[in-house]
């Protein structure tokens, strides 16, 4: 097999191994855990997320030994200009997948706000259910008086982000760039590896982890204040539903590339990467920016608009 690192036109394919069968078990634990936590906590009744707990377990073993063996090969020679193109591949094709993730969420959050809440206030060709079921509803963006509030009860204040002059004191602007800066720390971080600093590669690295948790711990503190000062909660209508479903994903993206840039960190610690290998690293900061690119588009129509 090591000729195969020589060969472009051969494909190294490694020997049969455990980890997708193993990876699968992992998942379904996993999923039916949060499943049957998820019913009985709607049913009013007790459970416990201990099944969740091995799932997750088993999955992050998994990868670790997986994505190790990976590197490994890597560290041997045994990946060719072949496999690393259909790395490239597989990254880009990752990252479309998610892009279309995004879009469906906006996609929905565009109908709500758009269409069916001006329908709801008697606007448009559809308005004639609103005037029917609901003919006080005003059709303001944040809905903080929902039409069924007795079953969906409001929030008393909305995320919308104040006046400029007021976003010093603003989370969500504080964020934004804590995650800006984070796109500039970890393009420096592949300038270093380029030039083949590695003090500069694992300073601009450790701060671009550093940089991903601050945001996740500032996000956590955004999301306990709209529950406890704000009323705004997953339950609290539409606007509760659409706020939380997008800032929410894209908080476990975060931590998602948090933990893959961390996992880079290390490596960069132990030596790897060189100006004509790092793709590891590459496709870390390429979802890297890709995370920062989907914030601005939240900070945007979620927060501004």
């Amino acid at each position: 097999m090591a000729n195969a690192a020589e060969d472009s036109s051969v494909y190294y394919v490694p020997d049969s191994g455990w980890y997708p069968i193993a990876l699968a078990v992992g998942l379904i634990i996993m999923m039916m855990g949060l499943g049957s936590y998820l019913n009985a906590m709607s049913a009013g009744e007790s459970n416990s997320l201990t099944q969740s707990a091995i799932g997750f377990g088993i999955v992050a073993v998994v990868l670790y030994c997986w994505f190790g063996k990976v590197i490994a090969e890597n560290q041997q020679g045994l990946v060719n200009s072949t496999v690393k193109q259909s790395y490239v591949w597989g990254m880009g094709w990752f990252i479309f997948s998610e892009v279309m993730f995004f879009a469906a969420f906006f996609g929905a959050l565009y109908y709500v706000r758009v269409l069916a809440v001006p329908w709801l206030g008697g606007e448009g060709a559809k308005s004639m259910t609103g005037d029917y079921l609901w003919p006080d509803f005003e059709a303001v963006w944040p809905v903080i008086n929902n039409p069924s509030a007795a079953v969906f009860p409001g929030p008393e204040e909305s995320m919308v982000a104040p006046n400029i002059s007021n976003w010093l004191s603003y989370l969500p602007f504080w964020n934004t760039v804590i995650l800006l800066s984070s796109s500039v720390t970890v393009h420096w971080a592949h300038s270093a590896i380029k030039a083949q600093n590695r003090r500069k590669i694992i300073t601009w690295l450790g701060i671009t982890v550093l940089l991903g948790i601050i945001f996740l711990g500032l996000q956590v503190e955004e999301y306990v204040i709209a529950y406890n000062q704000m009323g705004l909660t997953l339950g609290s209508g539409i606007y509760g539903s659409t706020f939380f479903l997008l800032t929410g994903f894209h908080g476990f993206h975060v931590t998602l590339g948090t933990v893959i840039l961390f996992v880079q960190f290390i490596r960069s610690i132990k030596g790897h990467f060189s100006a004509n290998d790092c793709f590891g690293f590459e496709a870390a900061s390429w979802y890297w920016h890709f995370v920062d690119v989907v914030w601005v588009g939240l900070f945007i129509v979620v927060y501004v608009l």
